[in-house]
């Protein structure tokens, strides 16, 4: 039994709530079309095709778009050695869904975490409070929307937060460029703005022209 076959399976189960299966690269999607119906469909993809193992469940941020939050879910059969993914939608406005805690235990802690980083809420979990960030904290710091380098906020005798300055580095685009090479670089020299300089490590003149040496920052380890 493929992926795919079960994917079928589960598309005949529960016909246009269910899109159909589409494969890349050797993996197998399938869409929900109506959230609140997201845990009897893992129940059945669990109970009746074997899917034992949530590997995990993550959150996208559709920024700008309706609806704004989208669900992914990838599941796995130690049995039969399939993976297959599940995605649903939520929209902004209404932020929740069911929890899957009652088909894998496991779903708890990721739950947690998307409620903690999106403010997606599931309902009918057992504990949904945060994991990461403190009680209180009132940000949800992977939206999108969220700046990189933070935003104040204070809790008297518990906890406080102050943007961070972003000094460059390669988690960091840069406005501009080209292309993707010089928008998000691998080596990012914050004297100066040139892009294709910040791009390029191999340029070891300019390099040097603009920071001192022939490599970026950071330590350099003794051979």
């Amino acid at each position: 039994m493929s992926s795919l076959e079960l994917a079928q399976q589960l598309k005949a189960k529960f016909g246009d709530l269910i899109s159909d299966p589409a494969e890349f690269r050797g993996e197998v999607t399938i869409k929900i079309g109506d959230a609140e119906r997201i845990a009897e469909v893992c129940a059945v993809a669990k109970k009746e095709l074997g899917f034992d193992y949530l590997v995990d469940l993550s959150s996208v941020d559709n920024y700008g778009n309706d609806p704004r939050w989208t669900l992914v879910y990838e599941l796995y059969g130690y049995g039969h050695h399939c993976h297959l993914r599940l995605k649903t939608d939520v929209s902004e406005e209404k932020s929740e869904l069911p929890t899957i805690s009652t088909v894998w235990r496991t779903a708890n802690w990721h739950e947690r975490e998307i409620y903690d980083m999106m403010g997606i809420r599931f309902s009918g979990h057992p504990d949904l409070r945060r994991i990461l960030m403190w009680e209180g904290y009132p940000y949800f710091p992977l939206r999108k929307d969220f700046p990189l380098a933070g935003k104040p906020s204070e809790m008297p005798e518990v906890a406080f937060t102050k943007p961070a300055p972003l000094e460059g580095g390669p988690f960091v685009t840069i406005a501009g460029g080209k292309d993707r090479i010089a928008r998000e670089p691998r080596v990012r020299i914050p004297e100066t703005d040139a892009l294709e300089l910040n791009a390029r490590v191999e340029r070891r003149d300019d390099i040097k022209d603009a920071h001192g040496h022939s490599h970026g920052p950071g330590p350099i380890e003794k051979k």
